[in-house]
């Protein structure tokens, strides 16, 4: 077992080096008439995880991550039900919903409903104090705006898995008396999970990259963080590039994690009946797993 994770890990690890050396020797090759020459010694200095303040920014990104993906999770489900409910208002709401926030940019969103919204009075995002903790307005509005967002692509990918469920499941609950509620509860969502599963893995490993956009409305997350550093100390190759390694990094633990998330529910299936589950090597060039659902950005 170990060896194989070792086998796993060591393309990361080449891909990563190679990344690595091609963007430092392109920022010192001798062709160009630039002076510039890379600092390792702050590369290194920003790079590493007792870093001043770079351990709660990380933790900010994560946070606003898994609380963002959990909303547009619960959007997502109610978006989906409603648009295929047969009640036409609340199908007319849902589709109202999904076209305006998939239709439209994130960062107009983010723009628009949290510095919009404060000037015209329609709501001013207060501070919020949870367990003895002052949560900022800026930290919850991009958690609300984002969760939001995702929720409408959420809504497809839901909706994709709950189609995929054999309609003879809803007929059989139906004839035991199981009310609506009870039969999507009980029968239809579990069995849709596995097919929302992997599509939803690659929405959270997008979302971790999207709070990037934050740094808009003030938040210093990890990419404001070293926005910050590169204009304090005037070096943005190196500040930039631990950056992206950190996001790496993170995306690269995720992506651990959503295989062994797959392999779990994939358990007790037949080949057919399971979505297909990618390698961790797989999903780091990726690939995408076949009727994994619909609705990524």
């Amino acid at each position: 077992m170990n060896a194989l994770r070792v086998q796993s890990i060591r393309p990361a690890l080449l891909l990563a080096g190679c990344f690595l050396l091609a963007l430092v020797a392109a920022g010192c090759s001798t062709r160009s008439k630039s002076t510039f020459t890379f600092d390792w010694d702050l590369f290194i200095a920003e790079l590493r995880p007792d870093s001043p303040g770079l351990a709660g920014v990380i933790y900010i990104t994560i946070v606003v991550s898994v609380a963002a993906q959990a909303l547009g999770v619960l959007l997502g489900i109610f978006a989906a039900l409603g648009k295929m409910s047969r009640l036409w208002p609340l199908k007319a709401i849902a589709s109202f919903y999904i076209w305006v926030f998939r239709g439209t940019p994130l960062v107009v969103q983010l723009v628009l409903l949290y510095y919009g919204f404060s000037v015209a009075h329609i709501f001013d995002w207060p501070d919020q104090y949870l367990l003895g903790y002052t949560v900022k307005g800026a930290l919850w509005a991009a958690i609300v705006i984002l969760g939001i967002n995702e929720g409408a692509y959420m809504s497809e990918i839901v909706r994709a898995g709950i189609m995929a469920v054999d309609p003879g499941q809803t007929e059989a609950a139906k004839s035991l008396g199981m009310t609506y509620r009870q039969t999507m509860s009980r029968i239809v969502l579990p069995q849709a999970a596995r097919v929302i599963i992997p599509p939803l893995g690659n929405e959270f490993n997008n979302m971790l990259k999207t709070t990037s956009l934050i740094f808009i409305l003030g938040v210093i997350e990890t990419y404001n963080h070293y926005a910050i550093l590169q204009s304090q100390n005037f070096r943005p190759f190196e500040a930039y590039l631990a950056c992206a390694l950190w996001f790496l990094l993170m995306t690269t633990i995720w992506g651990f994690i959503q295989g062994i998330i797959e392999r779990r529910f994939a358990r007790g299936t037949t080949g057919s009946s399971a979505p297909d589950t990618l390698s961790w090597r797989d999903r780091l060039l990726g690939r995408t797993p076949v009727g994994a659902g619909a609705g990524g950005h």
